[in-house]
């Protein structure tokens, strides 16, 4: 069609050119312009043929496509269900040949593809332990069987018979402590251990027979003649109750004596209901047997960190005092010294950071209400399993805190080109000196401390918070209706 214009446009500018004048033929005789130019043009008629053709030969090729579908799919109804090969496609590109999964749909849409079936798995831990909570489903998914913890009752399968009292140093408290322990012995006819340093005090009293003491030697086999321990202070007699039992522990019930009280939920107002409730169980629970029953009483398994101390001189006389059990923080700081601390921390064979600080802690999510909040370390509750590495005054704006699963395994090593040594403290007690070389390894320790929780784990963490931290203490605010415009 674009030659057939082509030529027009060229007959119309010989006609311009070509006007007036005759041209001569083949014989020689002369025609006149205008006389060939009326004559009819051949070119338009072929070319009139040839689309009326090309329109004929749609209609078929349109007829035969159509009636090639339709017996496709008569076929296709009529066949048995076809599998699926796993053909591929081979398309041919500027780089060779493109190969191509083939994702044509199935001829009989109603029968799924013949796909191979997945292999089997299972899960185990690295420490070649089986999973609990970690699962496999029958279809091959990994799913979690429940949450990583929950709440943990107590259930005493016998009367507890032995009690120990601890309270805050000083006599300020010695009338509740008296009061404690005369209700135990006496009402309770238990079997009562008190410090040795209060022991003395109480020989003066002539009522007090039920009340005995222990020596340095038995310290470490009080756990297994202990039921529960009762704490009468505040948040550092806890602690202390931790330091006196450095493997397993039995449970604390804590009664607010002192001036902050994070972890002392019980009042003294009450303490000998709470005690009962403790002795006696003050939930009951589904029966596991038609002959007994089962009352408990809501715990909290307070995680601790395992602390030792490696020297690079070890010295013999004091190798069996390297050991520590801490409830709430490890701390390495640069003591007195006024250049920057220069510790190096290590989770397992792999270098995490080069921290260049005050200095850096490792604590327990109970300790992340305590220094780890001041220094801007997370809020975590304590039933979370985690480690939290928070610095202290680091001397660089990205250096954040962070939180680390409980199986991390840390060490904080004092390196050879460090300016100066550094201190090593253990929930705030036990400071010691690391020269270079030396280096503390930390890991979560197998032996929690189980706390007797006022309500319930997650109630009393909050009003905790709430009480002695105003957390999210703000005035509330007012809806729409009541804010005055200034039309009005």
């Amino acid at each position: 069609m674009r030659a057939l214009e082509t030529g027009i446009n060229s007959l119309e500018g010989g006609r311009k050119y070509f006007s007036g004048h005759n041209l001569r033929s083949t014989n020689g005789t002369s025609v006149p312009w205008q006389r060939l130019t009326s004559q009819p043009c051949l070119c338009k008629q072929k070319q009139k043929t040839r689309v009326n053709a090309t329109k004929l030969q749609r209609q078929d090729t349109v007829k035969i496509r159509e009636k090639r579908r339709q017996k496709e799919q008569e076929e296709a109804a009529s066949a048995p269900p076809v599998q699926a090969p796993g053909i591929k496609k081979v398309e041919e590109n500027g780089d060779g040949p493109l190969v191509l999964p083939d994702f044509t749909p199935l001829t009989n849409g109603n029968s799924p593809r013949n796909w191979p079936k997945k292999a089997d798995l299972y899960l185990v831990r690295t420490d070649g332990m089986s999973c609990s909570r970690e699962t496999v489903r029958a279809s091959g998914c990994l799913s979690f069987a429940h949450p990583s913890t929950q709440q943990q009752l107590l259930v005493w399968r016998g009367h507890p018979r032995c009690v120990m009292v601890l309270k805050k140093l000083g006599d300020e408290q010695r009338e509740a402590f008296l009061r404690v322990l005369r209700f135990l012995g006496q009402e309770e006819d238990m079997h009562v251990i008190v410090e040795p340093h209060e022991y003395l005090k109480l020989s003066s009293e002539e009522d007090m027979d039920f009340v005995d003491t222990y020596n340095h030697a038995e310290g470490d086999k009080l756990h297994q003649h202990v039921d529960f321990v009762v704490c009468l202070g505040g948040d550092g007699t806890i602690l202390h109750a931790s330091s006196l039992f450095q493997w397993a522990i039995p449970p604390v019930i804590s009664f607010s004596a002192g001036s902050l009280g994070f972890l002392t939920n019980h009042s003294l107002a009450n303490v000998e209901s709470d005690l009962k409730a403790v002795i006696y169980g003050s939930e009951d629970l589904d029966q596991c047997s038609l002959e007994e029953e089962m009352r408990g009483v809501h715990i909290t398994l307070r995680m601790r960190l395992e602390c030792k101390i490696v020297r690079r001189d070890p010295d013999e006389d004091t190798a069996a005092e390297e050991r520590y059990e801490v409830m709430n923080e490890v701390v390495v700081d640069r003591g007195a010294n006024p250049y920057l601390a220069k510790i190096e921390c290590w989770e397992r064979d792999t270098l995490i950071t080069k921290v260049q600080a005050d200095g850096v802690m490792l604590a327990t999510p109970t300790g992340s209400t305590a220094y780890s909040v001041a220094a801007g370390g997370s809020m975590v509750h304590p039933n979370v399993p985690a480690i939290l590495f928070t610095p202290i005054c680091p001397h660089s704006l990205s250096f954040r805190p962070v939180v680390l699963p409980d199986y991390a395994e840390l060490e904080l090593r004092i390196p050879a080109d460090a300016r100066c040594p550094a201190w090593v403290c253990f929930d705030g007690k036990q400071r010691q000196e690391l020269h270079r070389g030396d280096a503390v390894r930390i890991r979560m320790s197998t032996n929690p401390v189980p706390t007797i929780s006022q309500t319930d784990q997650t109630r009393d963490w909050f009003g905790s918070l709430e009480r002695c931290f105003g957390w999210n203490d703000r005035a509330e605010q007012k809806p729409l209706g009541h804010v005055r415009r200034p039309d009005n």
